[in-house]
């Protein structure tokens, strides 16, 4: 399948998604998030939360969730549901994503992801990310190691000078 196998739309979360949000992170991934994670995010100024939403009936089908810190941003949630995964949605949430944060200037961007799970570190390796370390026994489910991935924004000036 292709990216444009499956036709959608991005826009904000909203607590009216929150139960989209848990049905996905559910089939998703053996440890979810708790719902009361997902308010916090929502809630908070320094966050954005945007959703995949099929374009014919609405239903929310992928979404990320990331926070700003003191000098990144931190990519924390990145999700598509099991059975629309590998249709590119979660790279056009991460695009979206970086269009909205372009203007934040130097800022850069970090996530952490399962050792396992190649072809997300694939997808964040198109996107300019690049691990910069391992995180020992990070998931609580399994104890897997995480690989720490930043990519890096430059500014205006250097981006011209390239």
């Amino acid at each position: 399948m292709s990216a444009r196998a499956v036709d959608f739309e991005i826009r904000g979360l909203a607590a009216a998604d929150l139960d989209a949000i848990e049905a996905i992170e559910v089939l998703a991934y053996p440890t979810p998030w708790s719902r009361n994670m997902f308010i916090g995010e929502l809630a908070k100024p320094t966050s954005i939360c945007l959703g995949a939403y099929a374009a014919e009936e609405g239903q929310l089908i992928g979404y990320v969730v990331a926070s700003r810190y003191v000098d990144a941003w931190h990519v924390m949630n990145v999700c598509v549901n099991p059975d629309l995964q590998g249709n590119g949605i979660a790279g056009v949430l991460l695009e979206r994503f970086f269009e909205i944060t372009d203007r934040d200037g130097r800022r850069g961007y970090t996530l952490e992801v399962r050792v396992s799970n190649e072809r997300a570190i694939r997808l964040y390796e198109r996107l300019g990310f690049v691990s910069r370390g391992i995180r020992r026994a990070y998931y609580t489910d399994n104890r897997e190691d995480a690989h720490v991935m930043w990519r890096e924004e430059l500014d205006e000036d250097e981006d011209a000078s390239s």
